[in-house]
């Protein structure tokens, strides 16, 4: 039998955790550089570790074509692809890198690894997001992190260590359930078939 590539219990939990990010999103706290503060880290990374790369980047690629389309997904109810121009368009496109590397620690056993690679996933995504803002706004770097990284790394740390913690237990009462074993097709129905 084919090995299907994406499964319907796959698609239920890539669409699953893009409604959880496109929540959270719309709450926010405002700052003045134009890059809020907002829960997306924390969901972004959870993603990754719970789902692994392919299904956690997946959330992450549906949650930017549905506001590219004009869903307001984004921070504070917003989509279009003006978003993506603008002062977060960085970030947004850094939180496919967020995802791919929590998704890749999840493999590890380690939990110090497994966490220092999802915060090297956060690296990746404050890169980005810098590296945007400041040719955006054509300023230097050193002003561009110290205005929209800076301010956010603990938060975001503490964000990746949370979901890194809440991923562990999720994944525990999932697997408990049989939950991934039904999203895999791996039912006493199907057993004869593999």
């Amino acid at each position: 039998m084919e090995k299907k590539i994406f499964t319907t219990g796959d698609m239920v939990m890539v669409g699953m955790f893009t409604a959880i990010l496109a929540v959270l999103s719309v709450l926010q706290i405002p700052a003045p550089s134009g890059v809020p503060f907002t829960l997306q880290t924390f969901v972004v990374a959870l993603s990754g570790y719970v789902l692994g790369t392919k299904r956690g980047f997946m959330v992450i690629l549906l949650y930017i074509i549905l506001g590219l389309t004009g869903v307001p997904v984004f921070s504070g109810m917003k989509g279009g692809f003006g978003v993506l121009l603008g002062p977060t368009g960085g970030f947004i496109i850094g939180f496919l890198g967020l995802a791919v590397l929590c998704g890749a620690a999840s493999l590890i056993r380690r939990k110090a690894a497994g966490m220092g690679i999802g915060i090297a996933g956060l690296a990746v995504c404050h890169f980005l997001g810098v590296l945007w803002f400041s040719f955006l706004m054509k300023q230097r770097i050193t002003e561009s992190f110290l205005l929209v990284s800076a301010p956010y790394l603990i938060k975001d740390m503490l964000s990746v260590a949370g979901a890194h913690l809440a991923a562990g237990l999720l994944r525990k009462r999932l697997y408990k359930a049989g939950f991934w074993d039904r999203m895999r097709g791996k039912g006493i129905l199907n057993k004869n078939k593999e």
